[in-house]
Protein backbone atom coordinates (compact mmCIF):
# COMPACT_ATOMS: atom_id res chain seq x y z
CA UNK A 1 0.00 0.00 0.00
CA UNK A 2 3.06 1.99 0.71
CA UNK A 3 4.58 1.38 -2.33
CA UNK A 4 1.46 2.41 -4.20
CA UNK A 5 1.40 5.73 -2.51
CA UNK A 6 4.83 6.41 -2.96
CA UNK A 7 4.24 5.80 -6.98
CA UNK A 8 0.68 7.93 -6.96
CA UNK A 9 3.20 11.01 -5.53
CA UNK A 10 5.94 9.83 -8.02
CA UNK A 11 3.64 10.53 -11.14
CA UNK A 12 1.79 13.37 -9.63
CA UNK A 13 5.47 15.25 -8.85
CA UNK A 14 6.54 14.03 -12.41
CA UNK A 15 3.13 15.82 -14.02
CA UNK A 16 3.42 18.85 -12.18
CA UNK A 17 7.54 19.74 -13.26
CA UNK A 18 6.51 18.63 -16.61
CA UNK A 19 3.64 21.66 -16.13
CA UNK A 20 5.90 23.73 -14.56
CA UNK A 21 8.81 23.24 -17.42
CA UNK A 22 6.46 23.54 -20.46
CA UNK A 23 4.96 27.11 -19.04
CA UNK A 24 8.26 28.24 -18.70
CA UNK A 25 9.09 27.18 -22.11
CA UNK A 26 6.34 28.52 -23.55
CA UNK A 27 6.62 31.78 -21.77
CA UNK A 28 9.83 32.39 -23.07
CA UNK A 29 8.76 31.54 -26.74
CA UNK A 30 6.45 33.75 -26.71
CA UNK A 31 8.29 36.55 -25.08
CA UNK A 32 7.68 40.29 -26.81
CA UNK A 33 9.32 43.34 -26.79
CA UNK A 34 6.69 46.07 -26.07
CA UNK A 35 9.28 49.21 -27.75
CA UNK A 36 7.39 50.50 -30.98
CA UNK A 37 4.13 48.49 -30.49
CA UNK A 38 1.00 50.20 -30.95
CA UNK A 39 -1.56 49.80 -27.60
CA UNK A 40 -5.10 50.91 -27.37
CA UNK A 41 -6.51 50.98 -23.20
CA UNK A 42 -9.97 51.32 -23.09
CA UNK A 43 -10.96 52.99 -19.76
CA UNK A 44 -7.56 54.44 -19.95
CA UNK A 45 -8.17 58.17 -18.56
CA UNK A 46 -7.84 57.47 -15.01
CA UNK A 47 -7.57 54.53 -12.19
CA UNK A 48 -5.67 50.89 -13.33
CA UNK A 49 -6.37 52.11 -16.85
CA UNK A 50 -4.13 55.01 -16.94
CA UNK A 51 -1.44 53.43 -14.57
CA UNK A 52 -1.20 50.79 -17.66
CA UNK A 53 -0.98 53.34 -20.40
CA UNK A 54 2.34 54.89 -18.05
CA UNK A 55 3.61 51.59 -17.75
CA UNK A 56 3.54 50.63 -21.54
CA UNK A 57 4.92 54.27 -22.32
CA UNK A 58 7.62 53.63 -20.10
CA UNK A 59 8.31 50.96 -21.81
CA UNK A 60 8.38 52.26 -25.23
CA UNK A 61 5.04 51.38 -26.56
CA UNK A 62 2.91 54.25 -28.78
CA UNK A 63 -0.38 54.26 -26.12
CA UNK A 64 -3.90 55.27 -27.47
CA UNK A 65 -6.22 55.64 -24.87
CA UNK A 66 -10.04 56.00 -24.96
CA UNK A 67 -13.01 57.00 -22.41
CA UNK A 68 -16.32 58.85 -22.18
CA UNK A 69 -15.22 62.08 -20.32
CA UNK A 70 -13.25 64.78 -22.29
CA UNK A 71 -11.76 66.64 -19.09
CA UNK A 72 -10.51 63.20 -18.05
CA UNK A 73 -8.82 62.55 -21.58
CA UNK A 74 -7.60 66.58 -21.36
CA UNK A 75 -5.12 65.76 -17.98
CA UNK A 76 -4.31 62.75 -19.55
CA UNK A 77 -2.83 64.29 -22.81
CA UNK A 78 -0.96 67.10 -20.52
CA UNK A 79 0.79 64.41 -18.39
CA UNK A 80 1.86 62.49 -21.04
CA UNK A 81 3.13 65.61 -23.37
CA UNK A 82 4.77 66.52 -19.99
CA UNK A 83 6.45 62.87 -20.05
CA UNK A 84 7.76 63.65 -23.98
CA UNK A 85 5.20 60.26 -24.67
CA UNK A 86 3.48 60.09 -27.66
CA UNK A 87 -0.33 59.40 -26.84
CA UNK A 88 -3.86 59.43 -29.04
CA UNK A 89 -6.42 59.82 -26.47
CA UNK A 90 -10.14 59.72 -27.75
CA UNK A 91 -13.40 60.29 -26.22
CA UNK A 92 -15.74 57.83 -26.99
CA UNK A 93 -18.39 55.21 -25.19
CA UNK A 94 -17.02 51.75 -25.38
CA UNK A 95 -20.46 50.01 -25.59
CA UNK A 96 -21.68 51.55 -28.54
CA UNK A 97 -20.17 49.86 -31.53
CA UNK A 98 -19.83 52.93 -33.70
CA UNK A 99 -17.94 55.12 -31.49
CA UNK A 100 -15.36 52.34 -30.32
CA UNK A 101 -15.03 50.91 -34.29
CA UNK A 102 -14.51 55.03 -35.14
CA UNK A 103 -12.04 55.26 -32.39
CA UNK A 104 -10.07 52.21 -33.52
CA UNK A 105 -9.71 53.74 -37.07
CA UNK A 106 -8.38 57.00 -35.38
CA UNK A 107 -6.18 54.66 -33.87
CA UNK A 108 -4.88 53.07 -36.81
CA UNK A 109 -4.78 56.67 -39.17
CA UNK A 110 -2.27 57.92 -36.30
CA UNK A 111 -0.03 55.02 -35.04
CA UNK A 112 -0.68 51.96 -37.44
CA UNK A 113 -3.08 48.86 -36.63
CA UNK A 114 -3.69 47.82 -33.18
CA UNK A 115 -1.38 45.14 -32.53
CA UNK A 116 -1.92 45.17 -28.34
CA UNK A 117 -5.39 45.80 -26.73
CA UNK A 118 -6.46 46.08 -23.16
CA UNK A 119 -10.15 45.64 -22.83
CA UNK A 120 -10.57 47.46 -19.24
CA UNK A 121 -13.21 50.04 -19.27
CA UNK A 122 -15.17 49.57 -16.20
CA UNK A 123 -18.29 50.61 -14.60
CA UNK A 124 -19.45 49.34 -10.99
CA UNK A 125 -22.76 49.99 -9.11
CA UNK A 126 -22.63 48.52 -5.61
CA UNK A 127 -25.93 47.78 -3.40
CA UNK A 128 -28.68 44.89 -3.13
CA UNK A 129 -30.32 43.36 -6.22
CA UNK A 130 -33.27 44.30 -4.95
CA UNK A 131 -32.61 48.00 -5.51
CA UNK A 132 -30.98 47.43 -8.74
CA UNK A 133 -33.77 47.03 -11.64
CA UNK A 134 -32.84 45.82 -15.16
CA UNK A 135 -30.98 48.82 -16.58
CA UNK A 136 -28.43 47.88 -13.81
CA UNK A 137 -27.72 44.59 -15.78
CA UNK A 138 -28.21 46.13 -19.41
CA UNK A 139 -25.20 48.47 -18.30
CA UNK A 140 -22.81 46.44 -17.13
CA UNK A 141 -23.52 43.83 -20.02
CA UNK A 142 -22.94 46.91 -22.34
CA UNK A 143 -19.81 47.95 -21.04
CA UNK A 144 -17.83 44.72 -19.69
CA UNK A 145 -19.26 42.43 -22.07
CA UNK A 146 -20.42 44.31 -25.40
CA UNK A 147 -17.75 46.54 -25.16
CA UNK A 148 -14.73 44.40 -25.64
CA UNK A 149 -16.53 41.91 -28.12
CA UNK A 150 -16.89 45.23 -30.11
CA UNK A 151 -13.38 46.24 -30.02
CA UNK A 152 -11.77 42.75 -30.08
CA UNK A 153 -14.20 42.27 -33.17
CA UNK A 154 -12.67 45.52 -34.73
CA UNK A 155 -9.21 45.23 -33.98
CA UNK A 156 -8.88 41.00 -34.72
CA UNK A 157 -8.84 40.97 -38.30
CA UNK A 158 -5.67 42.88 -38.89
CA UNK A 159 -4.32 41.05 -35.77
CA UNK A 160 -5.06 37.65 -38.20
CA UNK A 161 -3.49 39.03 -41.52
CA UNK A 162 -0.32 39.62 -39.58
CA UNK A 163 -0.42 36.33 -37.36
CA UNK A 164 0.21 38.98 -34.36
CA UNK A 165 -1.45 40.10 -31.63
CA UNK A 166 -2.46 40.57 -27.57
CA UNK A 167 -5.56 40.81 -26.35
CA UNK A 168 -5.67 41.33 -22.20
CA UNK A 169 -9.31 41.19 -20.85
CA UNK A 170 -9.54 42.93 -17.41
CA UNK A 171 -12.04 41.15 -16.03
CA UNK A 172 -12.11 40.48 -12.19
CA UNK A 173 -12.34 37.66 -9.30
CA UNK A 174 -15.89 38.96 -9.65
CA UNK A 175 -15.81 36.95 -12.91
CA UNK A 176 -15.15 33.61 -10.79
CA UNK A 177 -17.22 34.61 -7.28
CA UNK A 178 -20.16 36.39 -7.30
CA UNK A 179 -20.13 38.35 -4.26
CA UNK A 180 -22.81 40.00 -2.55
CA UNK A 181 -24.63 43.42 -3.86
CA UNK A 182 -22.13 43.44 -6.67
CA UNK A 183 -24.62 41.37 -9.15
CA UNK A 184 -24.69 43.29 -12.08
CA UNK A 185 -21.05 43.70 -12.17
CA UNK A 186 -20.80 39.82 -11.60
CA UNK A 187 -22.99 38.43 -14.15
CA UNK A 188 -21.38 41.26 -17.03
CA UNK A 189 -17.70 39.83 -15.67
CA UNK A 190 -18.92 36.34 -15.47
CA UNK A 191 -19.82 37.14 -19.30
CA UNK A 192 -16.10 38.42 -20.03
CA UNK A 193 -14.42 35.79 -18.25
CA UNK A 194 -16.13 32.80 -20.55
CA UNK A 195 -15.97 34.86 -23.47
CA UNK A 196 -12.13 35.51 -22.72
CA UNK A 197 -11.14 32.07 -22.26
CA UNK A 198 -12.97 30.87 -24.89
CA UNK A 199 -11.52 33.43 -27.40
CA UNK A 200 -7.76 31.88 -26.47
CA UNK A 201 -8.57 29.01 -27.57
CA UNK A 202 -9.90 29.88 -31.12
CA UNK A 203 -7.01 32.52 -31.67
CA UNK A 204 -3.91 30.69 -30.44
CA UNK A 205 -3.34 29.39 -33.96
CA UNK A 206 -3.36 32.76 -35.55
CA UNK A 207 -0.40 33.52 -32.91
CA UNK A 208 -2.80 35.84 -31.06
CA UNK A 209 -3.13 35.42 -27.60
CA UNK A 210 -5.77 36.57 -25.05
CA UNK A 211 -5.23 37.13 -21.37
CA UNK A 212 -7.42 36.93 -18.83
CA UNK A 213 -7.14 39.07 -15.66
CA UNK A 214 -8.79 38.57 -12.57
CA UNK A 215 -8.27 41.43 -9.89
CA UNK A 216 -9.10 40.65 -6.62
CA UNK A 217 -9.23 44.17 -4.03
CA UNK A 218 -7.13 47.02 -5.91
CA UNK A 219 -6.54 50.43 -5.11
CA UNK A 220 -7.26 52.18 -7.67
CA UNK A 221 -9.60 54.96 -6.29
CA UNK A 222 -12.07 53.90 -8.00
CA UNK A 223 -14.76 53.64 -5.15
CA UNK A 224 -15.22 57.55 -5.86
CA UNK A 225 -16.87 57.46 -9.22
CA UNK A 226 -18.29 54.15 -8.15
CA UNK A 227 -22.28 54.26 -7.65
CA UNK A 228 -23.93 53.22 -4.99
CA UNK A 229 -27.57 52.62 -4.39
CA UNK A 230 -29.81 51.06 -1.08
CA UNK A 231 -28.27 52.57 1.96
CA UNK A 232 -25.31 54.52 -0.21
CA UNK A 233 -23.94 55.81 2.88
CA UNK A 234 -23.42 51.93 4.07
CA UNK A 235 -22.37 50.64 1.31
CA UNK A 236 -19.78 52.82 0.18
CA UNK A 237 -18.43 52.50 3.44
CA UNK A 238 -17.76 48.77 3.08
CA UNK A 239 -16.58 48.84 -0.30
CA UNK A 240 -14.19 51.81 0.35
CA UNK A 241 -12.77 50.55 3.49
CA UNK A 242 -11.90 47.31 1.74
CA UNK A 243 -10.58 48.66 -1.29
CA UNK A 244 -8.20 50.52 1.41
CA UNK A 245 -7.10 47.51 3.09
CA UNK A 246 -3.51 47.57 3.10
CA UNK A 247 -2.20 43.64 2.95
CA UNK A 248 -5.52 42.26 1.21
CA UNK A 249 -5.56 45.22 -1.35
CA UNK A 250 -2.66 45.04 -4.37
CA UNK A 251 -1.66 48.61 -5.39
CA UNK A 252 -2.86 50.21 -9.13
CA UNK A 253 0.86 50.02 -9.95
CA UNK A 254 1.61 46.61 -8.73
CA UNK A 255 -1.23 45.07 -10.53
CA UNK A 256 -0.08 46.88 -13.87
CA UNK A 257 3.69 45.63 -13.70
CA UNK A 258 2.23 42.09 -13.37
CA UNK A 259 -0.42 42.33 -16.20
CA UNK A 260 2.63 43.66 -18.65
CA UNK A 261 4.59 40.93 -17.75
CA UNK A 262 1.25 38.98 -18.32
CA UNK A 263 0.86 40.91 -21.66
CA UNK A 264 4.75 40.50 -22.70
CA UNK A 265 4.54 36.33 -21.72
CA UNK A 266 1.32 35.59 -23.47
CA UNK A 267 -0.23 34.01 -20.10
CA UNK A 268 -3.63 32.67 -20.13
CA UNK A 269 -4.77 34.11 -17.01
CA UNK A 270 -3.57 36.08 -14.23
CA UNK A 271 -5.33 36.54 -10.45
CA UNK A 272 -3.86 39.71 -8.90
CA UNK A 273 -3.65 40.02 -5.05
CA UNK A 274 -4.71 37.48 -2.36
CA UNK A 275 -8.25 37.72 -2.28
CA UNK A 276 -8.22 36.90 -5.51
CA UNK A 277 -5.76 33.95 -5.47
CA UNK A 278 -7.52 32.24 -2.21
CA UNK A 279 -10.90 33.27 -3.80
CA UNK A 280 -9.68 31.30 -7.45
CA UNK A 281 -9.01 28.53 -5.14
CA UNK A 282 -11.54 27.57 -3.04
CA UNK A 283 -14.39 28.40 -5.36
CA UNK A 284 -12.82 26.12 -7.97
CA UNK A 285 -12.34 23.21 -5.43
CA UNK A 286 -15.21 23.88 -3.10
CA UNK A 287 -18.26 25.63 -4.74
CA UNK A 288 -20.79 24.75 -2.67
CA UNK A 289 -19.40 25.85 0.28
CA UNK A 290 -17.94 29.52 -1.30
CA UNK A 291 -21.86 29.72 -2.07
CA UNK A 292 -22.42 28.89 1.40
CA UNK A 293 -19.77 31.62 2.70
CA UNK A 294 -21.67 34.51 0.15
CA UNK A 295 -25.00 33.65 1.76
CA UNK A 296 -23.51 34.48 5.02
CA UNK A 297 -21.36 37.46 4.25
CA UNK A 298 -24.89 38.69 3.04
CA UNK A 299 -26.47 38.38 6.56
CA UNK A 300 -24.21 41.53 7.21
CA UNK A 301 -24.82 43.35 4.52
CA UNK A 302 -26.84 46.97 4.75
CA UNK A 303 -30.01 45.82 3.92
CA UNK A 304 -32.31 46.71 0.88
CA UNK A 305 -34.90 50.14 0.68
CA UNK A 306 -38.02 49.62 0.06
CA UNK A 307 -38.98 50.18 -3.74
CA UNK A 308 -36.51 52.60 -6.26
CA UNK A 309 -33.69 53.31 -4.53
CA UNK A 310 -31.43 56.69 -5.31
CA UNK A 311 -28.28 55.97 -7.13
CA UNK A 312 -24.95 57.91 -5.64
CA UNK A 313 -21.93 58.44 -6.40
CA UNK A 314 -18.90 57.39 -4.02
CA UNK A 315 -18.04 60.96 -3.84
CA UNK A 316 -21.60 61.96 -2.64
CA UNK A 317 -21.69 59.08 -0.18
CA UNK A 318 -19.18 60.19 2.47
CA UNK A 319 -20.02 59.63 6.44
CA UNK A 320 -17.84 59.55 9.46
CA UNK A 321 -16.94 55.67 8.78
CA UNK A 322 -15.41 57.08 5.86
CA UNK A 323 -13.16 60.49 6.74
CA UNK A 324 -10.55 58.95 9.21
CA UNK A 325 -7.36 56.96 8.44
CA UNK A 326 -8.93 54.02 7.70
CA UNK A 327 -9.12 54.66 3.41
CA UNK A 328 -6.24 56.94 3.30
CA UNK A 329 -4.58 54.26 1.03
CA UNK A 330 -7.94 54.92 -1.75
CA UNK A 331 -7.50 58.43 -1.46
CA UNK A 332 -3.98 58.62 -2.21
CA UNK A 333 -4.66 56.30 -4.99
CA UNK A 334 -7.43 58.57 -6.17
CA UNK A 335 -5.21 61.56 -6.17
CA UNK A 336 -2.42 59.50 -8.05
CA UNK A 337 -4.64 57.87 -10.33
CA UNK A 338 -6.75 61.02 -12.16
CA UNK A 339 -10.02 60.25 -9.66
CA UNK A 340 -10.76 63.80 -8.39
Amino acid sequence: MARDWKLIASIIGGVAAAGVATKAYLRSARRIRLRGRVVLITGGSRGLGLVLAREFAQAGAKVAICARNERDLDRVRTEFADSGWPLVAIACDVGVRAEIEGAIEKVAEQFGDVEILVNNAGTILVGPAENQGPESFEDAMQTHFWGPYYATNAVVGAMKAKKFGRIVNIASVGGKIAFPHLLPYSTSKFALVGYSEGLRGELTKYSIFVTTVCPGLMRTGSPRNALFTGQAEKEYAWFAISDSLPVASISARSAARKILDACVHADAEIHLGITAKIGAVVQGCAPGATAELMALIDRFMPDALPGSAETKKGSESESEATKGPVIVLTHEAEIANNQL
